[in-house]
């Protein structure tokens, strides 16, 4: 037993354990409606475009948090303005927008000299994370949970049918626009822990598993947060046992859970099939 609980007696690890815990409430809720958006690409392209800002942030000597919400708000305001004005679909626009911001932040990160770890902000450093860290994430982790459970129902039905929302009388572009801030806030909390590059993972797997799980909206929404604290805690913990990087592990144990639930979930579509086919044969 004492070798089981030998990583909780470090003040780092639990710290760890507490920042997956807190990050899981927004990038779980969040993920589901971008799964069911078709809005995967929309979080890559926030993760890869707060790049500029957080640079910019370090030379300015302003917090790098300030800077790479801006960029993030701005990535997610130009890409739905383009989209709305231009002939071009909106994956292409994402494409373009993202990649030209992360490439014009490595462009400015190979250029500046510093002995801050901005590699952090890349692939994150979950294993250093502050006590301001955990304060920011949770307090983003509270204000994105009281956004989605008090508008629940209007963002599923903008996630489902915007043209509907918008003919029974919702404020179709607040909706529009304040998904994409709470993407932009979310990422923004992970970035100590999981960094920008594994930031998307945990925006897309823990949604995209909940709906092979299940037919119910209401239902996802639990069943992804249950799947990233578990993943989350299981990945931390085999970092330390296997001693390798704690995210990425994190986003190989929401890899597995993903593929088992992949085969369940064809494995009762197969057996639904089979028995509707006896069924027609008998009758």
């Amino acid at each position: 037993m004492d070798t089981l609980f030998f990583p909780f007696q470090f003040a780092f690890m639990n710290k760890a354990f507490l920042m997956m815990a807190i990050i899981a409430v927004p990038t779980s809720l969040l993920s589901c409606y971008l799964v069911l958006k078709g809005w995967s690409l929309m979080g890559d392209a926030i993760s890869h475009a707060v790049l500029p800002g957080v640079v910019l942030a370090y030379i300015l000597n302003i917090p790098l948090i300030t800077g790479a919400f801006a960029a993030g708000m701005f990535c997610a305001l130009s890409t739905g303005f383009l989209a709305e004005n231009s002939r071009v679909k909106q994956d292409t626009i994402m494409g373009i927008v993202f990649s030209g911001m992360f490439g014009f932040g490595l462009v400015l990160y190979t250029k500046i000299s510093t002995d801050v770890h901005l590699d952090h902000i890349l692939f994150g450093n979950m294993l250093g994370v502050s006590a301001q860290d955990l304060w920011t994430a949770a307090g983003v982790a509270v204000l994105v949970a009281v956004v989605i459970l008090t508008k629940q129902r209007e963002f599923m039905l903008h996630a489902f049918d915007p043209v509907q929302a918008q003919a029974v009388g919702l404020r179709v572009g607040w909706l529009h626009y304040g998904l994409l801030s709470l993407i932009s806030l979310t990422i923004v909390a992970t970035l100590s822990a999981v960094g920008i590059i594994l930031a998307i993972g945990l925006l897309i797997a823990p949604g995209a598993i909940a709906f092979l799980l299940t037919k119910r909206f209401a239902v996802m929404l639990p069943i992804a947060v249950g799947v990233t604290l578990l993943s989350g805690f299981l990945g931390v913990y085999i970092s330390f046992v296997i001693d390798s990087a704690p995210a990425p592990t994190v986003i190989l144990v929401l890899t597995a859970i993903f593929i088992a639930a992949f085969v369940r979930a064809n494995m009762v579509t197969r057996k639904s099939t089979a028995n509707a086919s006896d069924s027609a044969l008998n009758g």
